[in-house]
């Protein structure tokens, strides 16, 4: 969570690394994915540092924008659900729920669906430098741990507690020792802010 305009400048530029974003006019104005999480980013960072009425009808207007480009790029990321390096590689029906947690350097592919199951305190928590593959669904209070890779069209709805494997199928269950980065997702940065 973002907690000074310090942090929030930390989690920006681990987002543009994880996302491979050059630092360019033309890809800070027509990188829409980018354009969303910075979107993200700077709710995050008024909601949980900046107060008044000021703050309070910029943050509605930040808000709107947010929406409306997520609506657009169909993504639906809520604030303050995942840690710096998020990186949403394609636009198209990315779902995460309010409740659910996203650790550092998390890579999440179209069509995936982080949600909760039999009411708003069962979101899963994912942790840091995990992959999920295109068509993955991700349901309840469930723990994901460090470095695991949830292959394509995945259904997790049961915790996995052993770091750097591979996981897939439906029900989801371990095809692999390999973790995320042995399967092609190398995080381009380490965020070492406190």
């Amino acid at each position: 969570m973002i907690r000074s305009r310090q942090e929030y400048l930390a989690y920006l530029e681990a987002d543009r690394i994880n996302l491979g974003c050059k630092k360019r006019l033309t890809t800070y104005l027509f990188h829409d994915i980018w354009r969303y999480q910075r979107l993200l980013r700077k709710i995050e960072y008024y909601s949980n540092c900046k107060h008044g009425p000021v703050a309070d009808a910029y943050k509605l207007w930040l808000r709107y924008r947010w929406y409306r480009l997520g609506m657009y790029l169909g993504i639906s990321v809520k604030p303050n659900t995942s840690g710096p390096g998020l990186a949403i590689v394609h636009e198209g029906n990315v779902r995460v729920h309010f409740k659910a947690r996203l650790g550092a350097n998390c890579r999440i592919l179209e069509d995936v669906n982080i949600g909760a199951t039999g009411g708003t305190s069962d979101a899963p928590q994912i942790g840091e430098n995990v992959f999920i593959a295109s068509g993955a669904k991700v349901f309840g209070a469930i723990r994901i741990a460090d470095g695991i890779a949830i292959g394509a069209n995945a259904v997790v709805v049961k915790s996995f507690d052993e770091p750097n494997i591979t996981i897939g199928g439906v029900p989801a269950k371990k095809i692999s020792s390999k973790g995320a980065r042995e399967v092609g997702w190398v995080p381009k940065n380490t965020y070492l802010g406190k």
